[in-house]
């Protein structure tokens, strides 16, 4: 039987993930996270690094305030994807 072990990521923080697009911009939140903001300054919603056994994925979230929770968007191989999906989803 083959198990897969999800390493954790280091208590180090990351480099802030560059974006191609000049319509965002990634303000530090955490070690892994960041506050996706409009050019207006609008927090859009979150982007975290997570380890996974291939890489990094970049999980585009938004917080539910009503919990105190994030709510997972979706899961992505580049940042960009990741923004992306919280520019168009309102």
């Amino acid at each position: 039987m083959h198990t897969t072990t999800i390493t954790a990521l280091p208590d180090i923080p990351y480099a802030t993930p560059a974006l191609t697009s000049d319509r965002e911009h990634l303000v530090r939140a955490g070690d892994h996270l960041w506050r996706v903001q409009d050019a207006s300054g609008r927090i859009l919603g979150h982007l975290r690094i997570a380890a996974e056994p291939l890489g990094l994925r970049y999980r585009a979230e938004r917080l539910h305030l009503a919990s105190g929770a994030f709510r997972l968007i979706g899961e992505f191989w580049t940042a960009d994807e990741a923004v992306q999906t919280l520019r168009y989803l309102r």
